[in-house]
């Protein structure tokens, strides 16, 4: 009888084990699932690596990682944003455009630097994230920016110069008007423009986001963002990318990146808020980047709509 009691408790455990396992694999299926959220997450900043300058001393390049699929954290020059030794304030974004964002900025150190490291701190949304930036042999950049472009290492590369940009546009603008900006960017048309490349089969469509409280089924902001078009070829020549380097929020730009043509490029910029803000233009000829800081005052009124 005692057997039979044994062999009972033991069918009602297997039953119980039975019919928690889907729940389980159900939870597991939650974190392991790459879900992708609006907002609420945290920025990592990176550190890209190292390259030297003509007099000896080095020069840090950063980017990061913003894990929110739309939110655009605002995170002002102070504890919550700060590069040292040398800072708080080494010319750092503070505000993080959505998803990965590379090689936006370089921080100076000097030729005797040696061991030590640059720590770019960022909390974001409640948690801290740090990059370390340090003078390791591996992670020297090839100046001529042959990584952007598979690895070439060819006497055109070597004998590309960077793009320089300069930008025209209003310096102040009231809410809800947009501002209209117009670059001017100089290049030596090196590398020469490579054949078009359609996008990827299967890469035309935006993510669905899906999970977290505040995830819906799709967002229309990713849609429309920076993805092209589908089947849309990647441009081949120069181009400047425009986004909002320093302000009290991010903005928005039509189109946010827009092919070099008779040697200019515009857009549209939308504000949300108003308050002081730094936009930038960064011009790129695929393997080299140039930039340009606007200065622009928001001042109140509705926000802007976009066209």
């Amino acid at each position: 009888m005692a057997s039979g009691k044994r062999w009972l408790i033991a069918v009602t455990v297997g039953v119980s084990v039975i019919v928690a396992v889907p729940h389980l694999l159900a939870q597991n299926n939650e974190f392991t699932n790459n879900f992708k959220y609006i907002s609420g997450q945290d920025v990592q900043p990176v550190f890209e690596g190292w390259s030297r300058k003509p007099d000896g001393s080095f020069l840090m390049h950063f980017g990061y990682f913003n894990r929110n699929y739309v939110e655009q954290p605002s995170i002002a020059v102070g504890p919550d944003n700060s590069i040292e030794p040398g800072g708080p304030d080494r010319g750092q974004p503070t505000v993080f455009r959505p998803r990965t964002n590379r090689n936006l900025f370089t921080v100076p150190v000097p030729a005797d630097f040696g061991k030590k490291e640059l720590i770019w701190t960022l909390t974001v949304n409640g948690k801290t994230q740090k990059a370390f930036g340090g003078l390791q042999p591996e992670w020297e950049i090839d100046p001529a920016g042959g990584a952007n472009l598979g690895g070439r290492n060819d006497p055109e590369l070597k004998a590309n110069k960077a793009p320089s940009v300069t930008v025209k546009a209003a310096s102040s603008v009231t809410l809800p008007s947009t501002l209209t900006l117009t670059a001017t960017v100089v290049d030596d048309g090196l590398p020469k423009p490579a054949a078009a490349r359609k996008a990827a089969i299967g890469q035309e469509t935006p993510a669905i986001l899906q999970g977290g409280s505040d995830a819906p089924v799709n967002v229309p902001q990713v849609a429309t963002g920076r993805r092209r078009e589908a089947g849309a070829a990647a441009p081949q020549g120069p181009t400047v990318t425009w986004l909002v380097w320093r302000g009290p929020a991010g903005a928005t730009f039509e189109p946010a990146t827009v092919p070099v043509k008779d040697g200019q490029a515009q857009t549209v910029a939308t504000f949300s808020k108003p308050g002081a803000y730094v936009l930038r233009a960064i011009a790129s000829d695929r393997a080299l980047t140039g930039n340009s800081d606007v200065p622009v005052t928001v001042t109140g009124g509705a926000p802007a709509t976009r066209p």
